[in-house]
């Protein structure tokens, strides 16, 4: 059974910073991608920051480039979002999400959030004003 667990949420001031972690299990593939996706209120889920065990590519959502930062450990399972100079509309439930084998390119899954297989429960991020 697959099981992906994210932590690290909070309520944080505009500016601040958060790191969320995920530890996943029971993958089935050596090659998958992982990252993390969000909702807020009201909109859709998005996608924020994917990472390719592969070839351990990045990829960000442009609203977030350059303030967020997502690394891996992929023996592991593990996944974590650096987030600095965090703005109010960053707020949101984030999710740890993950698919595997890789059929498309981790780039198009940071646009498709419905093609990945696999989540957990969000940890609810809130920035205030």
């Amino acid at each position: 059974e697959v099981q992906l667990q994210a932590s690290g949420g909070g309520l944080v001031q505009t500016g601040g910073s958060l790191r969320l972690s995920c530890a996943g299990s029971g993958f089935t593939y050596p090659d998958y991608v992982i990252g993390w996706f969000r909702q807020a209120p009201g909109k859709e889920r998005e996608g924020v920051s994917v990472i390719s065990s592969s070839d351990g590519s990045t990829h960000y959502a442009d609203s977030v480039k350059g303030r967020f930062t997502i690394s891996s450990h992929n023996a592991k399972n593990t996944a974590y979002l650096q987030m600095d100079s965090l703005k109010p509309e960053d707020t949101a439930v984030y999710y740890c999400e993950a698919n595997f084998p890789e059929y498309y390119s981790a780039t198009y899954y940071l646009g498709n959030p419905a093609h990945m297989d696999y989540w957990g429960k969000g940890t609810q991020v809130t920035v205030s004003s």
